[in-house]
């Protein structure tokens, strides 16, 4: 098991955004989060990676309790994190977006550069091009790049599809296949359930705070609720 959250419990002042929630993520798997705005899915990752400190609960990561862990000691530990957003440095170079992401490394990095590339060409088209002059969904490649550049053993992606373009969005889905059948395991976060539940091993569906459903994922899409729910679908 590569990932454990354990009872996990986070609020903001007075409001519990995670109700004490509980699930696994196994090496090599690609594991997704659904759920509607506000469930607390973009919380658990920020939680996993050390941007927010829980009330209570326990996350294990390869082994190791890591929910005091600081972000950067998480990346160092073998954790990529993508925010929803993106959050380039738009006034740097591609290039130079691709290096942030091997800030804690001193050693030889054009093989993984190299990598970035293969799985983004349009990527090197742009190497010098300033990252807020790209399209929403070049940027998206973008910070995906960055983070693999850690090397991460395991990918949190948070809405990575969020804003762009149909034909783009099945590009992005068909890099994170590849990147998860190169030997790294994703943790997806998505709207697009559809998407996500065709991609992913397993789910978990949040609702308010909780875990509510938890399966394979081909079960959690052919099952009516979640296609009810989630994929505009009613039940029959």
């Amino acid at each position: 098991m590569l990932l454990e959250v354990e009872d996990l419990r986070v609020a903001y002042g007075g409001i519990e955004a995670l109700r004490g929630i509980s699930f696994t993520v196994d090496e090599g798997e690609i594991v997704t989060l659904l759920g509607a705005n506000g469930a607390g899915k973009t919380t658990t990752l920020r939680t996993i990676s050390g941007l927010l400190r829980p009330k209570s609960g326990g996350i294990t990561f390869d082994g190791q309790r890591v929910d005091t862990v600081a972000p950067h000691q998480m990346v160092r530990l073998g954790l990529g994190h993508v925010p929803e957003g993106r959050r380039i440095f738009p006034r740097m170079s591609v290039r130079e977006n691709i290096l942030m992401g091997a800030y804690h490394r001193n050693d030889n990095l054009n093989a993984d550069i190299d990598r970035v590339f293969e799985l983004f060409p349009v990527l090197r088209e742009r190497t010098a091009q300033d990252g807020g002059t790209l399209s929403g969904g070049e940027q998206q490649m973008l910070a995906i790049g960055r983070a693999l550049m850690s090397r991460p053993r395991l990918l949190l992606l948070d809405e990575p599809s969020m804003g762009l373009a149909p034909m783009i969005v099945a590009r992005i889905f068909e890099i994170i296949r590849e990147i998860n059948e190169q030997g790294t395991t994703v943790l997806l976060v998505e709207q697009n359930a559809a998407q996500a539940l065709k991609l992913a091993t397993r789910g978990y569906v949040l609702e308010t705070g909780e875990i509510v459903m938890s399966d394979a994922a081909s079960a959690l899409l052919a099952d009516d609720r979640v296609r009810a729910a989630y994929l505009g679908e009613g039940a029959a």
